[in-house]
């Protein structure tokens, strides 16, 4: 530890916990990325398929100026690809 960081108190970066969202036996995980002043949409899906954890990240073009904006939207997104695409989205 430096000299600086005893003496300020500077402590290490925490990553924040993102909650889950049930929806149709999917959990969605917001969790929108910093991009200059705003934020792209993005997050991960998950379920678990025959005892095992199946995952999808994505990543959208669409940016926002406020991080809660962005992962509502990205919960809106995820559900509509839910709706859309099932257990398929894993493939």
């Amino acid at each position: 530890m430096g000299l600086f960081s005893r003496l300020f108190g500077s402590s290490p970066k925490q990553e924040p916990i993102i909650e889950a969202i049930e929806y149709n036996t999917f959990f969605i995980y917001p969790n929108s990325e910093a991009d200059g002043a705003q934020f792209r949409i993005a997050g991960q899906i998950t379920k678990e398929i025959n005892g095992e954890l199946k995952s999808h990240r994505f990543i959208r073009s669409d940016v926002i100026s406020s991080k809660n904006d962005a992962d509502e939207l990205m919960l809106r997104k995820a559900k509509m690809l839910i709706d859309q695409m099932g257990e398929s989205i894993f493939k």
